[in-house]
């Protein structure tokens, strides 16, 4: 499913809910669904800069496609992140740098999150984005 797809998917999914306590609800459930990251990746390397909470991105890159594993201490910072993961793993480096994430203001985040929050949503898109580049350089280079 290509990623505009996933993003429409979420839009549909949030557009259910028209209270914002019921779509933080569902952000906190999206988050504790996700599998824990292992202890091993939970260090500064994997360490998402610009977050007010802990959160940590291990990207992997196989058979052309990059995928992602991701855990914060932070509950709706935890599903924020389970919606990256979603929309953004399992596709090739070129879509995921090109992509334009506009599920994030379709759904109302933009808006909703606190100033903080917003910025460190901004910063994991920034990082998953940084990682699907520097694969895409390694492929240009190996081509």
């Amino acid at each position: 499913m290509s990623i505009e797809a996933l993003q429409n998917e979420v839009v549909e999914e949030f557009s259910d809910f028209t209270d914002w306590m019921d779509k933080y609800q569902l952000l906190i459930d999206l988050g504790s669904d996700m599998e824990p990251l292992e202890e091993k990746y939970k260090t500064e390397e994997y360490l998402i800069n610009g977050c007010q909470s802990r959160v940590w991105v291990v990207p992997d890159y196989h058979d052309g496609l990059v995928s992602y594993k991701a855990e914060s201490d932070a509950l709706i910072v935890k599903g924020l992140i389970a919606l990256l993961l979603r929309v953004l793993s399992g596709h090739s480096p070129k879509e995921i740098v090109d992509a334009d994430l506009f599920f994030i203001d379709s759904i109302g985040l933009r808006e909703h999150l606190s100033p903080t929050r917003s910025n460190g949503l901004l910063a994991m898109v920034k990082q998953m984005k940084l990682y699907a580049l520097a694969y895409q350089a390694k492929e240009d280079a190996e081509a």
